[in-house]
């Protein structure tokens, strides 16, 4: 009988080194560390907020009434028109952003080559970096000087839509390059067209990041200062005439009340912040269930 030969074992995970263990544990630390510095001033920003702003959002005439005919010390009336400003102001921006961002990121996608698609790139990262006082004093150029328009809510949105209008055409992009290009090839192998391929599979494929992104992207130009203070006057009562007239919004709405020295005009100033950013956190929880529902449903197709 012979005896059988042994042969040592070989682990098939490598040894890792302490000095490599070492180095991830101090990346680690300072990843958190980053992170807690990160969410430092954010928490302090909410606590600071909602201790301030409490009273005046859990008052009964907050959220249904205006402050039309209030005096400037009177610890009452609402925002009710500032948050119907800003909704609508977000909304017509959107109008005007969405559809032509969602069009040039397919041009970039889909047909985007040579100088022509270079030069739309280079323009989409400059507008993506202009201040908002520079696209609402452009604005202010062309629609009130030139045209000799009257200020208002119309000349705000299309303001903020510049400001949307970079952020749509990026996020769609990436959502657009995520699509496997074998879903692409699968549709021309059926011969379909490619701007059928382009709207029935490669779009819906994306739609929840898309959709995920201009939600996104609305909720940032919400808070925006600069358009709202040079294209538009602030007005204490409702005004549902978008084209002409004053219209309160919530950032408006903050810096006229900040002017007024009395505790009043403090009280609804805090208010009003702690409102935009009950709104603003809204739409982003709304922009994730969006794109959940709609990720579930691409897949159960």
């Amino acid at each position: 009988m012979t005896k059988q030969q042994t042969y040592p074992r070989v682990s098939v995970f490598p040894r890792i080194s302490r000095t490599r263990l070492l180095r991830d544990a101090i990346a680690r630390i300072l990843m958190f560390v980053a992170f807690a510095a990160a969410l430092v001033p954010l928490a302090w920003v909410l606590v600071v907020a909602i201790t301030k702003g409490a009273a005046a959002v859990t008052s009964s005439t907050w959220w249904t009434h205006s402050l039309k005919g209030v005096l400037p010390e009177q610890f009452t009336g609402g925002v009710y028109h500032a948050i119907y400003g800003t909704l609508v102001q977000a909304l017509i921006a959107a109008v005007i952003a969405v559809p032509i961002g969602i069009l040039v990121a397919i041009y970039l996608v889909e047909y985007g080559r040579g100088r022509f698609a270079r030069v739309t790139t280079f323009m989409v990262d400059v507008l993506a970096g202009i201040p908002s006082i520079v696209a609402a004093l452009f604005v202010f150029a062309l629609w009130i000087t030139t045209l000799g328009l009257p200020q208002s809510a119309l000349a705000v949105a299309i303001a903020l839509g510049l400001l949307m209008l970079p952020v749509v055409i990026r996020s769609t992009e990436e959502m657009l390059r995520l699509v496997p290009l074998e879903t692409r090839e699968a549709s021309y192998a059926l011969g379909v067209a490619k701007w059928t391929t382009i709207l029935r599979v490669v779009v819906p494929a994306a739609a929840s990041g898309i959709t995920s992104g201009v939600l996104l992207a609305v909720a940032r130009v919400m808070g925006e200062t600069a358009p709202v203070l040079v294209l538009v006057g602030y007005s204490r009562a409702l005004n549902y005439n978008i084209f002409d007239g004053n219209m309160a919004s919530l950032p408006l709405l903050i810096y006229s009340e900040l002017i007024n020295p009395l505790p009043a005009g403090q009280f609804r100033a805090w208010g009003a912040a702690l409102t935009l950013i009950i709104l603003i956190a809204g739409l982003n929880i709304a922009a994730s269930l969006v794109a959940r529902f709609l990720t579930r449903k691409h897949a159960q197709r």
